[in-house]
C-alpha cells in the first residue's frame, strides 16, 4: 500500500500551523473585542456597501458574533479544543472573508476592513493576501491531521474550558461596549498632545545663468558654492523663504453654524477645553445629556470652556439642548471623525493647552467633585 511521502513532514509542523492559526484568531478577536463599537461601524459599512438596510439595527449583535465566533476558534486551536471541528469553523469563515476581501480589494467598497481593528491596519489587498496564506495553512493543517490527530478523550473539560473562555471573554467585550475601551488604539487617546507642529521656515537660492539665462532654485544651504567653474558660471539673484503648512495631528475639522473653522482655536485653546462629543443627538443617551447639563454651573464658575461637537445641524442641535437643560455653544463635525474621537454617544473629552487629559464614556461622566479634582491638579 502506498503512502504520501509528504505527510510525515507535513505533521511534524502541524503543531507550529495549529498555535500559528489559533494566535492569529485570538490576537483578532481580542483587539477587536478592545473596541466591539468600532467593529460595529465597520459591520455597519458592509451592510450599506451590500443594500442590507435590514440588518443595521443589529451592527453591534453581529460584530459580538464575529468577534465571538474568531476567539473560540482561536481558543480550540490554542487549546486542542474539539479541533476538528473548530478546523472546518475556521476554514468556512476564512473562506467567507476571504470573498469579501477581494470584493474590498477589486472594487475599494470598504476602504478598512478592520480585520485586527484599529491595532494593526493593512490595505485591502493586504488583507486578502493574508486571508489567502491563512485558508492554505488551514487546508493543509486539516489535510495532515486526517487519521492522525484525534479529539481529547476529555469532552466534559473542552466544554468546561471552551464556556469559562468563552465567558469571560464576552464579558470583556461587554465591558468595552458599556464603557470606553481598555486600550485606545486610535489618535485620541489620553495623554496624546493634539497641537499643530510648526515646521522649520525653509530659505532659497536662485541663481541665474550668465549665458542662457536659465534660473535654478537651491535649498539653503545645499548649493555648489564650493563648485568654482559652476560659480563663475552662475550669479545670486534673489532668495525667499517659504513657511511650510504646520504638522496637524487630525482630521478633524471643526465649524460654526456659518461654516466658519474653528478647529486649531478650540484644540489648542490655552485654557482648559471640555467636548461634549455626540455624532447624533437624537441617538445620545439622554441620562449622559442630563448629567453634562448638572456639570455646567460648576463649569461657568471654573471658568471651563465647554462646547458640544455634533453633526446634526444645529438648530435641531439647539432644540435638543433646550430639551435637557443643555447651554453649550453648538459646533458641527464629520459624523465619522466625532465617532473616532469616543466610542461613546454622547461622550466627554477634556484638554488642557491640546493634551488630551481625559476621556469618559457616558455611563462614567464626572461628577461636580471629579471634576473639580481633576481640574485643580492641572492648575497646580
Amino acid at each position: 500500500m502506498k503512502t504520501n511521502s509528504h505527510k510525515p513532514f507535513l505533521q511534524r509542523w502541524l503543531p507550529v500551523i495549529r498555535i500559528f492559526l489559533g494566535l492569529v484568531f485570538l490576537f483578532s478577536s481580542v483587539v477587536k473585542g478592545i473596541d466591539p463599537v468600532g467593529t460595529a461601524y465597520r459591520v455597519q459599512d458592509y451592510l450599506q456597501v451590500y443594500g442590507w438596510q435590514a440588518l443595521l439595527p443589529y451592527a453591534t449583535e453581529i460584530a459580538f458574533l464575529v468577534i465571538f465566533s474568531e476567539f473560540l476558534l482561536g481558543l480550540a486551536f490554542l487549546f486542542r479544543i474539539f479541533i476538528r471541528t473548530a478546523a472546518w469553523g475556521m476554514l468556512v469563515m476564512l473562506t467567507f472573508f476571504t470573498v469579501v476581501t477581494w470584493l474590498d480589494a477589486q472594487y475599494n467598497l470598504v476602504p478598512d476592513c478592520g480585520c485586527f481593528g484599529d491595532a494593526v491596519k493593512l490595505t485591502n489587498w493586504q488583507t486578502f493576501w493574508k486571508n489567502v496564506i491563512l485558508i492554505v495553512l488551514s487546508l493543509l493543517f486539516i489535510w495532515g491531521m486526517h487519521g492522525k490527530t484525534r479529539e481529547k478523550k476529555s469532552y466534559g473539560r473542552q466544554w468546561v474550558a471552551l464556556l469559562l473562555g468563552g465567558g469571560l471573554f464576552l464579558g470583556f467585550m461587554f465591558y468595552n461596549l458599556n464603557h470606553l475601551p481598555v486600550i485606545d488604539f486610535r489618535n485620541w487617546k489620553i495623554g496624546r498632545d493634539m497641537t499643530t507642529v510648526p515646521q522649520k521656515p525653509k530659505r532659497y537660492v536662485v541663481y541665474q545663468n550668465k549665458k542662457t539665462g536659465e534660473k535654478k532654485a537651491f535649498l539653503f544651504p545645499d548649493y555648489p558654492w564650493k563648485d568654482t567653474a559652476w560659480m563663475a558660471r552662475w550669479q545670486f539673484v534673489s532668495q525667499h523663504t517659504v513657511m511650510p503648512a504646520r504638522e496637524k495631528k487630525y482630521n478633524l475639522i471643526i465649524e460654526d453654524s456659518t461654516g466658519q473653522d474653528h478647529t486649531r482655536e478650540l484644540i489648542e485653546d490655552t485654557g482648559l477645553q471640555l467636548f461634549l462629543v455626540s455624532y447624533n443627538l437624537q441617538k445620545a443617551d439622554t441620562a449622559g445629556l442630563k448629567k453634562v447639563a448638572a456639570l455646567w454651573p460648576f463649569l461657568c464658575k471654573a471658568k471651563v470652556s465647554a462646547v458640544l461637537l455634533t453633526a446634526t445641524e444645529a438648530q435641531q442641535a439647539v432644540k435638543i439642548e433646550k430639551r435637557w437643560g443643555l447651554a453649550l455653544p453648538v459646533y458641527l463635525a464629520d459624523e465619522t471623525d466625532l465617532k473616532a474621537m469616543i466610542r461613546s454617544n454622547p461622550g466627554l473629552i477634556l484638554l488642557h493647552k491640546g493634551l488630551i487629559l481625559k476621556k469618559w464614556h457616558y455611563h462614567d461622566f464626572p461628577d461636580t467633585a471629579q471634576l473639580k479634582d481633576l481640574i485643580s491638579l492641572q492648575k497646580k
